[in-house]
């Protein structure tokens, strides 16, 4: 079989090459033998003769496996080409620079047998589709990194797929697969009673079926020559420029592979296009890949096509009420449907929430109107929305929850500077009576009672997660044993408390005391969930989760997890307040039983711990805490000192010169004093321009530099920072009402420097200056 071959092979350019190669070679090999008999001198002729024979030698070893080279090259040319020219599809093989080497018999019957000298691939495709020197070079560099490639293209007559293969190092073949029609009947969009377009996103309209070219009296071009209000709004109503005048349509857009859109026209009220009005019914929009109801007035469903079945399963029945079907519209489904009917509303989406079992869907739904003679139906275009609406959740839910984060750190850093003044006087007032005065048991109250306040105010931080942590690596089968004999105290006698542990168990990392506080706090909301008695659970087991899952608006990582969980067979929480019960000051208790914060701090405390709490519960049949906590390779094996191993009755007098700077005077006041009974020298300022000043006094020593974090003008570390430039001996402790993370990387470049945390007792004060000093 013979093939044309439109332009010199790149074998025979290659063998051209090599046989002038050769050709230098030999003639040069020549020119030293026959110089070897004319020299004088019989060793350099020698050495020339035997130069000239080697050269020579190495010409035909390479004339030879160049010939061979060929041979090859040809050899898998005539079997690409025999295997090519019976094929169905057009074929071509091209060089490297494009220029067609060989095609197949489809590719001759389709482009012309004839072909110019140097005829490219690209100007022979300009037919097919425009610009296609641009795909041709993509698939090129593709086929040269992985050895073939192809691409699907939209053009002019339909959907053509373009592939390439590498031949060797410098021949590339091409195939050219028409994927327009499938069979007798063309593609389904085709045979669509429904118009429609495929456009890319430069506006180009690459594709128009058969339904949208009658209509528009031909295949147009361009989005302007279709529609005379763009640009597109989905799911909106436009006014196409129709053959026989403007007809306005509800467009429906599906995006779809490589940037093109595919665009769906659903008639609207005044338009004349087929027989559409019927087209749910009679099942042609069946296809139609956009969930679809048709309504009467009264919101009685008339239509369902497949994607809408699809979507909405057996809750969308023909003769069915909308009503019944979707809620939280927030007024009369009645009314919003007679507006619509009326011709008021059309194209305002309404987002819902559907009634289709135990399944949470959320759908944006636009209405529409079609005329039936004298009667007007609606057609409801359905778009899923749940995603949408439980990103909005879990976005209102973050800003809800900074907005209380950001609250409770501010009432905290007031109120710890009142508590620190309260109970910092107090403690003073403790030292000048003795358990007989008739003042101590109400000093004491003042003190206790501060300390409530405090723990109220660091249960607010734990659900904002701005507490200080101390976290260690923990074993929860010891954690829980040592707190079994205090959990047993909380449950009274009437409640049985039972501990189940995988013996597998792996440890975990966090703040021993703030678990603690955690399991307290569920275990006491158990116990108060069975008034009558009856059983707590706390199960352990060790789980890998292999691929992430998705519950409660929260998204958990595959890894390894150790799972707590707290089981009780109480009353229950009804679902309408299940989503609430994190919130903080919410409480299903009366008034007098709780203050709502339990579950909000233990919230706090997990999620800071990097860990997630589900709840889930049954009224009347109890409910279940489930702690998910990352689970831990290693063993700690230095234990975290924590503020309260300070001690706390340390009366040892100590020296030295301490700069007290705090704004707020009531607690500087009692600092001062706290500081003077302990034998140290202090030095008062109100603001850090006024500790800066003080210390413009060279020779004035200090050892310890007593600081607030935040106050009005320069703040705590900006002062300190300053100072320590002409002091750097100096240590620094830092006191704060706000949590230490808060500004955790400015204090770790102060070296010396010590945070204690409001509310401070004056021993906790005191042993702090005496371990910085010493």
């Amino acid at each position: 079989m013979s093939h044309p071959a439109l332009a010199p092979h790149p074998v025979t350019r290659t063998a051209a090459a090599h046989s002038g190669r050769t050709l230098y070679l030999t003639l040069f090999s020549v020119v030293l033998v026959a110089a070897a008999f004319y020299v004088p001198d019989a060793k350099l002729g020698l050495a020339l003769f035997a130069g000239g024979g080697t050269l020579l030698a190495l010409a035909v070893l390479i004339r030879f496996f160049s010939t061979r080279h060929v041979a090859a090259k040809e050899d898998l040319g005539d079997a690409v080409s025999g295997f090519i020219e019976n094929d169905g599809s057009p074929s071509f093989t091209t060089d490297v620079d494009g220029v067609i080497q060989q095609r197949n018999r489809a590719a001759r019957e389709r482009f012309g047998r004839d072909l110019g000298i140097e005829e490219t691939l690209a100007r022979t495709l300009r037919e097919i589709f425009a610009n296609p020197s641009a795909v041709l070079m993509r698939l090129q560099n593709r086929a040269e990194a992985r050895g073939s490639a192809r691409e699907d293209i939209v053009t002019r007559r339909g959907h053509v797929r373009l592939a390439v293969h590498m031949i060797g190092e410098e021949r590339y073949l091409w195939r050219l697969e028409d994927l327009v029609e499938r069979g007798p009947v063309g593609r389904g969009a085709e045979q669509l009673s429904l118009p429609m377009m495929t456009v890319s996103h430069s506006g180009a309209v690459l594709f128009m079926n058969d339904a949208l070219r009658r209509l528009m009296g031909g295949r147009v071009k361009t989005l302007d020559r279709v529609f005379s209000d763009l640009p597109i709004r989905p799911n909106d109503t436009h006014v196409l420029n129709g053959i026989d005048g403007a007809v306005s349509v509800r467009v429906v857009e599906v995006e779809g592979a490589g940037g093109r859109r595919e665009i769906f026209l659903i008639p609207d009220t005044t338009t004349d296009v087929a027989p559409t009005s019927s087209a749910i019914e009679d099942g042609s929009m069946d296809s139609l890949p956009v969930a679809l109801l048709r309504l009467d007035r009264s919101g009685m469903i008339r239509g369902v096509n497949r994607a809408a079945a699809d979507l909405l399963g057996e809750a969308a029945q023909e003769d069915g009420e909308l009503h019944r079907l979707v809620e939280g519209l927030g007024r009369s489904v009645k009314d919003w449907l007679e507006e619509a009917a009326s011709g008021r509303g059309l194209g305002r989406s309404e987002f819902v929430r559907a009634s289709v079992g135990e399944k949470e869907l959320y759908l944006q739904i636009t209405l529409g109107r079609v005329k039936d003679g004298k009667d007007v139906d609606l057609i409801a275009v359905l778009n899923d929305a749940t995603e949408l609406k439980t990103l909005e959740a879990q976005f209102v839910q973050s800003q809800k929850m900074q907005a209380i984060g950001q609250l409770a750190g501010g009432i905290a850093h007031d109120f710890n500077n009142l508590l620190t003044a309260i109970s910092g006087h107090c403690d003073l007032l403790l030292l000048r009576h003795d358990q007989g005065d008739q003042d101590y048991g109400d000093l004491v109250q003042i003190n206790q009672n501060a300390n409530r306040a405090a723990s109220l105010v660091g249960q607010l931080l734990a659900f904002s997660r701005k507490q200080n942590l101390q976290p260690e690596v923990l074993d929860l089968r010891d954690t829980l044993s040592d707190l079994t004999h205090l959990l047993n105290r909380l449950v009274g006698e009437k409640v049985t408390l039972s501990l189940f542990h995988d013996p597998a168990l792996r440890p975990i990392r966090a703040d021993k005391r703030q678990l603690e506080q955690v399991i307290m706090n569920l275990v006491v909301n158990a116990r108060d969930a069975m008034p009558n008695g009856g059983e707590i659970r706390l199960e352990s087991e060790s789980a890998h989760i292999s691929q992430s899952f998705s519950r409660d608006r929260a998204v958990v990582a595959p890894g390894d997890y150790v799972i707590v969980k707290v089981v009780d067979m109480g009353v229950g929480i009804p679902p309408d307040k299940l989503a609430k019960i994190f919130e903080p000051f919410f409480t299903t208790k009366r008034t007098g039983e709780g203050t709502g914060l339990g579950l909000s701090t233990a919230y706090g405390i997990v999620k800071q711990t990097g860990g997630y709490i589900f709840v889930d519960s049954e009224v009347d049949k109890g409910t279940t805490v489930s702690l998910y906590f990352p689970a831990h390779d290693k063993a700690q094996s230095v234990e975290p000192v924590s503020r309260k191993s300070l001690p706390v009755n340390s009366l040892q007098q100590g020296d030295g010169v301490i700069l007290l700077v705090e704004d707020e005077a009531p607690v500087r006041a009692f600092a001062s004093r706290a500081l003077r009974m302990r034998g140290y020298t202090v030095i008062e300022a109100e603001s850090a321009e006024e500790a800066l000043l003080t210390l413009e006094d060279n020779s004035l020593k200090v050892d310890v530099f007593v600081t607030d974090v935040i106050m009005p003008g320069m703040d705590g570390p900006s002062w300190v920072r300053e100072a320590l430039k002409q002091r750097p001996d100096v240590r620094v402790i830092f006191v704060s009402g706000y949590a230490e993370e808060h500004f955790s990387d400015e204090q770790s470049r102060i070296p010396n420097s010590v945070f204690l945390p409001k509310p401070f007792s004056l021993n906790e004060l005191t042993a702090t200056v005496r371990d910085q000093i010493h």
